[in-house]
This record gives C-alpha cells, structure tokens and sequence, in this order.
C-alpha cells in the first residue's frame, strides 16, 4: 500500500437547483443530511483529468481525506500531481489527505474495504460500465464522468446497474456539466416561455427542429498545464466513438432544456433515424506531443493506416424524441487554432422565435446566444415579449442584458465574461447537486428514465454508423 498524505482548506461554493421531484425515500433511511464532511470519497482508476476536476475546489460536505484505488502508472501519477498542485497554490487552497492503494487487484480491494460512501468515476470507458455495476452492487453511490456506455452491451449493463441501485437504495449520475453553463440556463428559460419562444416545433429529418455541433481537441490544456492523454485515449474500443462519448452532453441539453423535467423513455419516445461516423487522422508526431510516446503500442496499429492513427471521433446523429426530429454533429480536431478552443453551435426552432448559440472565429471563439423571430411575428410584439423574458430573468441574473438588434431582427442576449463561470468551474456544481440529491433523498425519476433514453441513443448511433461503414 502507498499513501500520500495531503493537506485542504474549505470554501464553500452555493447553487441552489433542485427539481421538483417525486421524494422516493425517507431522509431517515440515508446516511447523508448534507452537513460538512459526509461525504467519503472514493476515487476509482481516475484515467481522466475530470477526476482531478472533481476536487479543484472544496465543497463542504466533503471529507478532506479522499481514498484512491487505481492501478500504477502514468495516469495516477498524474491524477496526484494535480491534486498537489491544487493543495499548493497560493488562491484558495485545498488541503486534501489522499490514501493511495496501486496494486493490481485496487477493484477487489475497493469493494469490500467500503473506506467511502460515494465512488467517482472518470476514466477508461471499456472498463466504466463494469465499476458502475460492481460499485453499485456494493451497495455505494456513484458519481460518474460521461460517457456510462460506450455501446449496446454496456447499454444493458447500465440499464441493470439503474435497476440494482434502486434494489440497494442508492444513487448513480451522470456528470453533466453543460446544464451549469449560463448560456444554457438563460436559454432554457427563453424556451420555456410560450410567448416569447412559441412552441417547439417537430421539424423534419432534413430540417430538424433542434441542431447541435460540438467541436474538440486532443491536445488542449487543463488549470494552465497541457493534458497529457493516454493512449487509449486514442482506442474507441475503450474511449468510445464520439458519437458514444461528446453527444452525450449535446443529447442531455435536448432533453434538459426542451423536455424539462418530463421522463422521457427510450422504448416508447426514442426513434434513432440515422447515423454516420469518420476518422481523425492523428500522425506519429502528434500522439507523440499528446501522450509522450514514442510509437503507437499495439493495441492501436490496426487502426494505422498510411502512418496515420485513424480516430473515429467524428460523426452525425439523427433521431427523434417525442416525434421531435434532432440533429447533433461532434467534431475532433488535434489542436485549436491560435486564440480557439472547443467550440458549440446550436439551432432550436420555435413557432415564434428561434434561438441561435454561435461560438466560432467570427465570434473570436466566446460562445454567444442570439434570438431571431418568426417573420410572421410582429416586430413590436416580439420585442415586448422579449423585454419581459429578461425582465424576470433579471430577477435572479441581473447582469443579462440585450443587445441592439441586427438588421435582420436578431437580438444578442449579452452576458458579461465575467458572469460566466468557465468549464473546469462546472465540475463542483455538478457534485453539489448529487450531493444534495443524496441528503435529500429526492432525485427524479426524469433523471434516470433520460440518461438511459441518452444512452439508448448514443449506442444505437454506433451500431448503425458501424453497419452504414
């Protein structure tokens, strides 16, 4: 056994945003009651720097001691570099106390040690669906990075791994930190409002009501330090396809945003139309800048062709829910351009309005939300209607404002730079959230009945991208 010993300082950070919800349980029955150090991390095989993510702040009721079980290497190494580096800044601080265990059998040693009470999950996807079952077997929570199924047979298992943890009395969720992005809170207000929005219209396959592009990058930089991936990372057999992993976020905006609250249930609502996948073509020399190898190991050379690592990160979804006809593209490049990042683009069509997020060079990279109406609104009507939305939501964001309109009509909802909390910021929300579902004993139903209706869509798309190639 090899333990590191670390030391924390809490801040403590505030959203309030639970859903109404159906309350399943007793509070009696949960060993959570939301106060200050409760929480008993269990860090499992952090392969990915969400893991890290997770603890870039502290949040009260999370105990300052955080066991790690993962197996030796680079990746670990990493993961508890990050951590020193958080605990020995000079803003903010943390002071986390890591016990370490790195020996081959971390998995079988996990689970009955039972040193936590909630187990993160952010690494290597071939493996994740299997530490959700085995973890929520175990009778603990899990908090998962995305994606929980990278194809049909882990599909199932999570479907199972939803059902156990029902039978055990716990909680599993899905790391979705697109919902803490303001841009998207303010939208799924404006879509909400009949007046202003109208109704959301169905579209068509060739025209869908709601289109969503997401572009990332492999080489790309994480709290100032280059991310140095590895090298499965590369392997869609264990990374997933990208229609498998970044439409997962694009999906669950879908249904966050446009279908609030309602279950939505993958049997009954879902109706995958199509699907389509292409490679990245990574050279020799920029898996070398990415994961500090010097070849491609073995593992990935049946995807080498033409001294080129083939990636199937790309590709389209078309699919329906609730007869509502959607779009969403993911795109990986290697590198940003100079002064870029990962980019989003969206379209959702209402009968009134329509609701545009743009995030490219002509916007220099900074992600801005747009409003356009319906030409057979009139003018006046849509701007009072407008002027109103944003009068309430002022009420709880009073920063947002509106631009002039374009000579188009289109109207720009401004919010400052400073009002926008970036990616890395998201992670700790995301927690705070579970963990109140966990002292309050009230996650939703919609909750699950949409992660498995996700996956049911990102794993069907694989199998049909597969077939069509």
């Amino acid at each position: 056994m090899t333990k590191y010993w670390i030391l924390t300082a809490f801040a403590v950070l505030c959203i309030s945003c639970t859903p109404n919800s159906k309350q399943k349980n007793s509070r009696t029955d949960s060993q959570f009651s939301g106060k200050k150090g409760e929480v008993k991390l269990i860090i499992l095989d952090p392969g990915h720097f969400h893991a890290s993510l997770l603890l870039k702040d502290t949040i009260r009721q999370v105990n300052d001691t955080v066991f790690v079980y993962a197996p030796r290497g680079e990746e670990l190494e990493q993961f508890l570099q990050t951590i020193k580096t958080y605990n020995s800044r000079k803003d903010s601080p943390t002071s986390w106390v890591l016990n370490v265990y790195d020996e081959a059998d971390y998995l079988e040693k996990m689970i009955p040690d039972k040193k936590g009470n909630v187990v993160i999950l952010a690494g290597n996807n071939k493996n994740k669906t299997k530490y959700i079952y085995r973890t929520i077997a175990s009778k603990l929570n899990v908090l998962s990075d995305k994606p929980m199924a990278i194809n049909r047979q882990g599909f199932e298992l999570l479907e199972k791994a939803y059902q156990k943890a029902d039978s055990n009395n716990v909680y599993l969720y899905d790391m979705m930190t697109e919902r803490y992005d303001i841009l998207n809170i303010v939208e799924k207000e404006l879509i909400q409002n009949k007046e202003l929005f109208g109704e959301l219209q169905q579209g068509t396959p060739d025209d869908p009501a709601i289109s969503m592009e997401s572009v990332h990058h492999f080489y790309k930089e994480v709290s100032g330090v280059p991310t140095i991936r590895p090298a499965w990372y590369y392997d869609v057999e264990q990374q997933g396809e990208g229609i498998a992993d970044v439409t997962t976020h694009l999906i669950d905006l879908v249904n966050w945003k446009c279908f609030p609250e309602e279950a939505i249930d993958y049997k009954r609502d879902i109706n995958v139309l199509y699907a389509t996948h292409w490679p990245t073509k990574i050279s020799l020399d920029e898996f070398t800048k990415s994961t500090r190898l010097k070849e491609f190991p073995n593992f990935l050379r049946k995807h080498v062709k033409d001294s080129f690592l083939h990636v199937y990160a790309n590709g389209i979804i078309h699919y329906q829910v609730k007869g509502m006809n959607v779009a969403v593209k993911v795109r990986w490049n290697f590198q940003a351009p100079d002064g870029g990042g990962d980019t989003f683009n969206s379209s959702i069509k209402g009968a009134k309005a329509v609701l545009k997020t743009c995030q490219d060079k002509q916007e220099n990279y900074v992600k801005q939300l747009y409003i356009q109406k319906n030409d057979k609104i009139s003018s006046k009507k849509f701007e009072k209607n407008l002027q109103k939305t944003i009068e309430k939501i002022q009420i709880t964001y009073p920063f947002v404002t509106l631009s002039r309109p374009l000579p188009d009509g289109t109207v720009r909802i401004d919010i400052p730079l400073g009002k926008r909390a970036g990616h890395e910021e998201h992670f700790k929300h995301v927690a705070k959230q579970f963990f109140e579902y966990l002292a309050n004993r009230n996650m939703p139903d919609w909750e699950i009945s949409n992660t498995l209706a996700k996956y049911y869509v990102t794993t069907k798309a694989v199998e049909i991208a597969k077939e069509g190639n």
